[in-house]
């Protein structure tokens, strides 16, 4: 009894190997996740000054302008992450500045004659009609997951989130916590991708 008993604890041989394997899995995707990190630290490094600049020449306020840079550098992580092309990433990343630096000013532009004529617009836009039910439950339910999400982040990388929800630019949260630039626009791009796979779902 006691020999058919152990036998019966050991998993079997498949088990095992697919245990294996998920592992090595899990390692190589670590790996991969840890060089991708790295590759995009070292781009917002050195074009995020560049691409700033560059937005500026579009009206934008600089905080438009610091904005938006990030939401280009999130896009660039993102895209690599799914393992779409790196050829010229450099172009890549000055076209995503560039499309979402015009969306930005178009929307400003909208948002200021919507304040300066509020009755020659759309009765649509100014009626403000309250959720029914069903959407404040589902809306109440997609809070408590992305809380979920959030409250399983890495502590640095939680920590980054908050206080950029709290209205700090990158260089303010990088001297708050005492990392570099690229560690922030890196945190920050590895919550809201999560945040963003959670939500999409």
């Amino acid at each position: 009894m006691l020999v058919l008993a152990l036998k019966m604890e050991v998993p079997p041989a498949d088990q095992s190997l697919d245990r294996l394997f998920s592992s090595g899995i899990a390692i190589e995707r670590s790996r991969e996740q840890s060089i991708l990190e790295n590759e995009v630290t070292e781009l917002f490094d050195d074009l995020a000054g560049p691409v700033l600049h560059y937005l500026l020449s579009f009206s934008l306020s600089l905080q438009d302008a610091e904005e938006v840079t990030q939401e280009v550098f999130l896009s660039l992580f993102l895209h690599l992450r799914d393992g779409k092309p790196r050829s010229n990433i450099r172009a890549w990343i000055f076209r995503v500045a560039h499309n979402l630096g015009l969306r930005r000013r178009e929307s400003n532009h909208r948002i200021s004659k919507v304040a300066a004529n509020p009755h020659d617009c759309p009765v649509e836009l100014l009626v403000d009609i309250a959720p029914d039910p069903e959407q404040q439950i589902t809306s109440m339910q997609r809070r408590q997951r992305l809380l979920a999400i959030v409250n399983a982040l890495p502590e640095q990388d939680r920590q980054c989130l908050y206080l950029r929800a709290e209205g700090l630019k990158y260089r303010e949260i990088a001297q708050v916590l005492g990392i570099s630039l690229g560690g922030v626009a890196l945190a920050l791009a590895r919550s809201l991708a999560r945040l963003v796979s959670v939500d999409g779902r």
